[in-house]
């Protein structure tokens, strides 16, 4: 933060807490986009104020979304001043523990019973209405990440107009499936990092500010196929078939398991291929290269899936190959004309 900008907030935070005596703010945390978060004390109790540059960023959405968690009192921060015209949000604190800091082997269990019952009532007892709609057109853009930043400028892979058909056709039926789930709030990033242990209604829940109207199986793949911390497989697919047995009993889905379960695993595979994709592009175009160690569990999760489904096997065994023996962690393909991507959607 500039030192202009660093002075606004300081006084408008002054101003919002009646307290002349805030002299600085610390860094709290950072996230993919231009937000930044930070912790300043006053007259004993710690604060959080969002920081999110106007030309950049817009804060209308968070609030909404905020104010929606907490009128199904879901632990969203408490906002305590907002300022839309400069971008400045001013809310409680949830704390420095976030899921991924908190679970191990013995914590699991209660952590994600905590994160599922919160996801439920998300589900349930949120409408979507008003929200933006993960339709075809904005899966396909995610979708499309994965060529252009993890195949060709991450790995200087560019796929033949044969391959590229495989391509957009095992996209369309990923689409497809989302589509075809039932549409429900969804959170869209909801995982470890986005997730705080309160010792009273946890989870705390963060970074929501980019909620759709989507599928429901998105957000459980999300948090338990995380790309930041991995679980044995019959782990995951115990907590999968405990909360599908929820949700068929609240008459929100049919109780088929295989029906179920693919779409568990597809839309899994479509974020999947679009975070493969996200992480290179926050490296390469944003210069954010922390993202890069995290690429080889989401890969891991990629090929799991495709090799597991007779109508994916092929793509899995065509990415094997090109991939090779790479570490995937590893920066190696510099931008250059030719890793330029044609969206797969303009394909015939």
């Amino acid at each position: 933060m500039d030192k202009k900008r660093e002075q606004q907030l300081l006084n408008w935070l002054r101003n919002a807490l009646n307290d002349a005596e805030i002299k600085r703010i610390e860094a709290a945390s950072s996230d993919a986009s231009f937000r930044r978060y930070y912790r300043l004390r006053s007259r004993g109790s710690a604060f959080i104020v969002m920081d999110a540059p106007p030309a950049q960023e817009d804060i209308n959405p968070w609030l909404e979304v905020n104010r929606r968690l907490r009128a199904v009192s879901l632990s969203a921060p408490e906002v305590l001043a907002h300022n839309r015209q400069d971008g400045f949000v001013l809310m409680g604190d949830l704390g420095t523990v976030n899921y991924l800091d908190a679970l191990n082997a013995d914590s699991a269990d209660l952590l994600y019973r905590d994160a599922l019952n919160a996801l439920y009532g998300m589900q349930l007892r949120i409408r979507p209405s008003g929200l933006p709609v993960y339709d075809e057109g904005r899966l396909q853009a995610e979708l499309d990440l994965f060529p252009e930043w993890f195949l060709g400028r991450h790995l200087g892979i560019v796929p033949s107009a044969s391959e590229r058909l495989i391509l957009k056709r095992m996209f369309q039926k990923l689409v497809s499936s989302a589509l075809e789930q039932p549409q429900v709030f969804v959170h869209r990033d909801y995982h470890s990092r986005n997730l705080m242990q309160l010792a009273n209604g946890n989870p705390g829940i963060i970074d929501f500010q980019d909620a759709v109207k989507g599928p429901v199986t998105y957000d459980l793949v999300s948090l338990l196929r995380d790309c930041y911390i991995e679980w044995p497989q019959a782990q995951v697919m115990g907590y999968v078939n405990q909360y599908r047995d929820r949700l068929a009993k609240a008459g929100l889905i049919e109780d088929r398991e295989l029906r179920f379960k693919r779409w568990f695993d597809w839309m899994g595979l479509q974020r999947h291929l679009k975070v493969l994709g996200i992480f290179c592009r926050l490296h390469y175009r944003d210069g954010k290269s922390q993202y890069l160690k995290d690429l080889p569990l989401t890969l891991k999760y990629v090929l799991d899936v495709a090799a597991g489904n007779r109508e994916l096997g092929p793509f899995a065994e065509w990415l094997r190959d090109k991939i090779g023996d790479r570490d995937v962690s590893q920066a190696s393909v510099e931008a250059s004309p030719e890793h330029q991507h044609e969206p797969l959607a303009e394909l015939g």
